[in-house]
C-alpha cells in the first residue's frame, strides 16, 4: 500500500480482516462526498445512491483482495467513476435493445419472422463458442464490462481478452456466412 498515511493504512488493514466498525467508519466518512460526486456525474439522485452503495458493497465483498496503490480517497472516487461508467454502458445497451424492440413491433410479420430467425442463429452461434471465448464475449457484450474489468475478473491478460472477443466475432461471422450458403 503505497502513498497511504498510517491511519488510513490501519483502517484498510482492519477492513481486510473484516472489521465491521472500520467499514462503518469508512461509509460514515466518505458516503456524502461520494454521493455528491456520483450525483454530479449522473444528475440522478437514485442512481447516485445506487452507485455509491454498489461501491461500498463491492469493497466489503472484495475486502480481502484490496490493494490500494494510490490514496484511499482517490481509490474511492475512481471506484465511483467506474461504477457510473458501467451503469452508463448498461443503460446504453438497454436503450439499443429497446430501439430494436420498438422497431420490431413496427415491422411486418414477415420481417419480424426473418429478424427472429437471424437473432436465433446469432444466439445459437454464441452458445457454440469455445467455453472461455463465450465467457469473455458475454462479459463484454452482454454485461458491458471493459476489457480491463474482464481481465481482472478472469485473471487473464487484456491481450487474451481482446483475442477472445476477436475470435468470437470471427467464428460467429464465419458460421453465419456458412448458414446462408
Amino acid at each position: 500500500m503505497m502513498n497511504v498515511d498510517k491511519d488510513t493504512e490501519n483502517l484498510i488493514k482492519k477492513l481486510i480482516k473484516g472489521n465491521e466498525k472500520a467499514y462503518m467508519y469508512l461509509i460514515k466518512t466518505y458516503y456524502k462526498k461520494l454521493f455528491l460526486y456520483a450525483y454530479n456525474l449522473s444528475k440522478n439522485q437514485v442512481l447516485a445512491e445506487d452507485i455509491v452503495q454498489n461501491v461500498f458493497m463491492r469493497i466489503w465483498e472484495n475486502r480481502k483482495q484490496l490493494n490500494i496503490k494510490e490514496s484511499f480517497k482517490s481509490f474511492l472516487y475512481k471506484s465511483v467513476y467506474n461504477e457510473f461508467i458501467n451503469n452508463y454502458r448498461k443503460q446504453q445497451s438497454s436503450l439499443a435493445l429497446d430501439t430494436i424492440f420498438f422497431d420490431t413491433i413496427n415491422t411486418s410479420s414477415d420481417d419480424l419472422s426473418i429478424d427472429n430467425q437471424r437473432l436465433a442463429l446469432v444466439y445459437n452461434e454464441i452458445e457454440n463458442l469455445p467455453t472461455k471465448c463465450k465467457q469473455v464475449f458475454l462479459l463484454s457484450k452482454k454485461e458491458g464490462l471493459t476489457n480491463q474489468e474482464i481481465s481482472e475478473h478472469l485473471n487473464i491478460t487484456i491481450k487474451a481478452v481482446e483475442n477472445h472477443i476477436t475470435n468470437a466475432f470471427s467464428i460467429i461471422r464465419n458460421n453465419l456466412k456458412e448458414d446462408k450458403a
